[in-house]
């Protein structure tokens, strides 16, 4: 009977300890349900912009990535805005395209130029990375001016061990009933 009513009050303390991780986290477990399934078909809803297509595949007829870092940044202050900051946060080459696109670290335009040429193909407004910032918390560093990533790991470590107590208590809650009921069961036959 003793074993019992520990039992039950073990119960009792993961079913408060659910409660108050869900409730006060609620809000931050919808946005990382929310955005994650986003990211997941970020290609197939358009926050991807589509990759353009450029003039030849072959990287011996293109240009150089330092010339065509300086046509990116041209067409960044000349198209999108001149005060942007030019500061590139990822160079992604495509040779099979025949482009290189170009992100930048304090903002969310990216650039597509063809490799050849070293035209402007696209300018686009990269949703997928905002979303991806707003999954992983990072984008609360850029809120607070962190200068780092300590707001983002703090977030992730937070959000990582509430959801392992979550499916630690919510497994006791589905399990230890069912233990306590068969436990009442064998001392009353």
């Amino acid at each position: 009977m003793k074993n019992t009513k520990k039992q039950a009050k073990w119960i009792r303390w993961f079913r408060w300890l659910h409660r108050k991780i869900a409730i006060f986290l609620f809000v931050f477990f919808l946005l990382i349900s929310v955005t994650g399934l986003l990211l997941g078909i970020k290609k197939q809803t358009g926050l991807l912009a589509p990759t353009q297509k450029g003039v030849s595949s072959d990287l011996s007829t293109w240009l150089s990535v330092d010339s065509l870092k300086k046509n990116a940044v041209l067409y960044l202050h000349d198209s999108v805005s001149p005060t942007l900051s030019a500061t590139i946060d990822r160079i992604d080459i495509r040779p099979d395209k025949g482009i290189i696109k170009f992100t930048f670290k304090d903002h969310f335009k990216g650039l597509q130029l063809d490799g050849t040429t070293g035209k402007l193909l696209s300018i686009e407004t990269r949703k997928s990375d905002f979303i991806e910032k707003l999954h992983d918390g990072s984008i609360l560093d850029k809120v607070f001016g962190s200068g780092g990533e300590q707001v983002k790991v703090s977030y992730t470590v937070i959000m990582g061990c509430s959801l392992f107590l979550l499916i630690l208590s919510g497994f006791w809650l589905w399990y230890g009933p069912k233990r306590l009921r068969k436990q009442r069961k064998n001392t009353h036959e």
